[in-house]
């Protein structure tokens, strides 16, 4: 099986589940195990093992393995990180809860801002000044810096952020400070705001440099730990991470620089949605991914998902930019809510029923997984309601109790609102669904999309049990649930590009444009890009993507505008505002006629080329044969138990057609199709939903 075939393997951890999938030239393996939090690596080694049995291989035979995860992200939410300490420019102590001076909610007084990851005693300050243009000002006080050792040593500080202001300008003096600590305190991680986001505005880039910090001891001992596991079980081929930006990169760029992983999983379940939306010829789709710990929705638009420069993590309110703490790095644009199939259930204290986003993880569990878990979560729902097959879950890996599912959720939901078993999972249900459908709403909006001429496509574990009622939420007439729609963040790791984007700050404007330095500027920085991309090529081309962040004289953000790869003249300068000026007007209706333009931030992208799959043809239509089962399947709009019949994907060809209401059942995950829509399965095997005619 193995012979003259390459073998490539992904591996998603998630908060609950761990996904691994095996690609062995045409012929693709999956399994899904339980997450172990204390110690990553042993899940994904557990499930290694499965998979490769399974595929008659072992680690030796893999050529490629790539790897996401929510760690960092999961560490900062859950606040697991390093003991971090900061250090700043004098009468800088205070940037990180000073931030923008703006309020994500102008009329609330008692708003909640998220905690900085380095309290305010564990923040330094030492005398040095450099301007923005990168002279220096003040020399840098090493004295000082020195001075801070053996207060961080009696505070056991465990990792240091350095931020100076300017430092993006000229990094010679955070570079100074840094070696001075390496000299005396040889243990302790250091970051640089110079190193992890070179760019102005001092809030985001401080934050950026101490989330770095903070889960860099976290990050840095897992990827050791797996690779020296790996190297163990005579592991040979060549390792790669996923960026939140959708590229991979090796896993000494990773170790380094960690807050580029806190949007890899996600990140992930886009470039697969994104493969999706090509092979179906689909121009406007809306993925929907949903887990056991979070759901992520993003935009895709012609099979490019919406990509952002910075990216807020632990919001304190969930649909308010501003609320979380930025990190300022290349992310694709999505937006994540704490709804999954592990997402707790209760009454609040208006008697309303809450979802989330407390998760009961993969450990307990939800209650039906019998592991200990006493409270309801978004699985016990389905469970109850007859959605999931208990004795088929994970592929019958997982038994589940339906019993001890309408248990919780008569204690904490049905009896304090005088409901049944069935009912309370069906407010579950309902709420988790709206939550999405609110979320997707919002999203559109912000990116000026009308959330219902786009196609849904839904996958992740929980999300095509869901996709169906959301889509009648929201009023998408069209749900694709592809192949592997379960593990579809592993998969589309598989698809990712080798990338690594560089972005710094350089101000220019554009009746002022020195053209050689900038051209000297972004050479450089392409040199370094490819310098982390080519080694992982392995000969393959890499292209580069060069943007300028423009923007008109005092206003307050920037539009990416797209640069020719090769050195910029004079000749340029004309296309340079043309291009913007059309950008702007596509937003904001209409450019400002003779306003200067002036350029903050450079970018350098350096990728392969990413792989995209060949558009499917049609198929023919054909009623489904005789169902393979059925279940008794609650009804909470009719208040009644119903039975709908069971399908088994697998025993579906392409072209057969069903109605709702359904449920086709997988290894994976499982699909329920609503009375609302008719189903179907596509040339490469998709369910695709389609709404009935009224």
């Amino acid at each position: 099986m193995l012979e003259g075939a390459e073998v490539r393997l992904a591996v998603d951890i998630g908060g609950t589940f761990t996904d691994i999938v095996l690609d062995v030239g045409e012929t693709r393996k999956t399994r899904k195990v339980l997450t172990t939090p204390q110690r990553p690596e042993q899940a994904v080694l557990d499930g290694m093992r499965l998979i490769l049995t399974d595929a008659r291989a072992h680690i030796s035979d893999i050529d490629v393995f790539i790897h996401g995860t929510t760690l960092a992200t999961n560490a900062i939410i859950e606040r697991r990180g390093a003991k971090t300490a900061l250090i700043a420019t004098d009468g800088f102590r205070d940037v990180l809860d000073i931030g923008t001076e703006s309020r994500y909610d102008q009329y609330d007084l008692s708003i909640d801002k998220p905690k900085p990851l380095a309290p305010r005693s564990l923040r330094f300050t030492v005398p040095e000044r450099i301007d923005a243009h990168g002279a220096v000002r003040l020399a840098l006080d090493e004295a000082a810096v020195r001075a801070l050792v053996p207060k961080l040593r009696a505070l056991k500080v465990e990792s240091v952020a350095i931020a100076f202001l300017h430092s993006y300008a000229n990094p010679e003096h955070e570079r100074r400070a840094a070696a001075i600590l390496a000299e005396e305190m040889p243990g302790v991680s250091v970051a640089l705001s110079s190193a992890v986001c070179p760019e102005i505005r001092e809030y985001e880039r401080t934050s950026t440099a101490v989330a770095n910090a903070y889960v860099q001891p976290l990050i840095d001992g897992y990827l050791a730990r797996m690779a020296d596991a790996l190297q163990v079980e005579q592991f040979r081929g060549a390792i790669y991470l996923v960026t939140s930006g959708g590229g991979v990169t090796s896993i000494e760029t990773a170790r380094r620089f960690p807050v580029r992983l806190v949007e890899s999983g996600p990140a992930g379940g886009a470039i697969f949605a994104a493969q999706i939306a090509a092979r179906s010829g689909e121009s406007k789709v809306l993925s929907f991914d949903m887990g056991g710990t979070t759901a992520k929705i993003c935009l895709i638009e012609k099979f490019q998902p919406e990509t952002s420069r910075v990216f807020e993590v632990d919001r304190a309110a969930r649909f308010l930019k501003g609320s979380g703490l930025p990190v300022r790095i290349p992310v694709i644009e999505m937006v994540e809510i704490g709804a999954g199939g592990g997402s707790i259930a209760h009454v609040d204290a208006m008697k309303r029923v809450t979802v989330g986003p407390e998760s009961a993880s993969s450990e307990p569990g939800p209650a039906c997984y019998g592991r200990g878990g006493q409270r309801p979560a978004v699985t016990d729902a389905d469970v109850a309601l007859g959605m999931i097959d208990p004795d088929a879950f994970a592929a019958g890996t997982i038994k589940l109790s339906p019993e001890l599912s309408k248990e919780a959720l008569l204690r904490d939901v049905g009896e304090p609102l005088g409901l049944s078993a069935e009912t309370a999972a069906y407010a579950v249900h309902e709420v988790v669904c709206e939550n999405m459908a609110s979320a997707a709403r919002v999203h559109a909006v912000e990116r000026g999309a009308v959330v219902g001429q786009h196609t849904l496509i839904a996958f992740g574990g929980a999300a095509p049990l869901h996709a169906a009622r959301v889509a009648e939420k929201i009023g998408v007439s069209r749900v694709i649930v592809p192949s592997n729609a379960g593990v579809g963040s592993a998969v589309g790791f598989l698809a990712a590009p080798i990338a690594y984007e560089l972005v710094r700050s350089r101000h220019v404007r554009l009746d002022d444009f020195d053209t050689e330095a900038v051209s000297d500027l972004l050479q450089e920085m392409a040199i370094e890009a490819r310098a982390l991309v080519e080694p992982g090529a392995a000969g393959a081309p890499v292209h580069e993507r060069r943007s300028a962040f423009m923007r008109y004289v005092g206003q307050g953000h920037e539009i990416a505008v797209e640069l020719p790869n090769r050195r910029l003249t004079t000749a340029d300068l004309a296309g340079l505002r043309q291009k913007f000026e059309a950008d702007y007007a596509a937003m904001f209706e209409r450019p400002i006629p003779g306003a200067a333009i002036e350029v903050l931030s450079w970018s350098v992208l350096a990728t392969t080329e990413p792989r995209n799959p060949p558009t499917v043809a049609a198929v023919a239509r054909k009623p489904a044969g005789k169902a393979s089962g059925s279940r008794k399947f609650f009804d909470g709009r009719a208040g009644e138990v119903i039975e709908i019949p069971l399908y088994r994907r697998e025993d579906m060809a392409p072209g057969t057609t069903i109605a709702g209401p359904a449920v086709i059942a997988e290894d994976e995950t499982s699909t329920f199709v609503s009375t609302s829509f008719d189903a179907h399965i596509d040339g490469a095997g998709s369910i695709v939903m389609e709404r009935k005619a009224a």
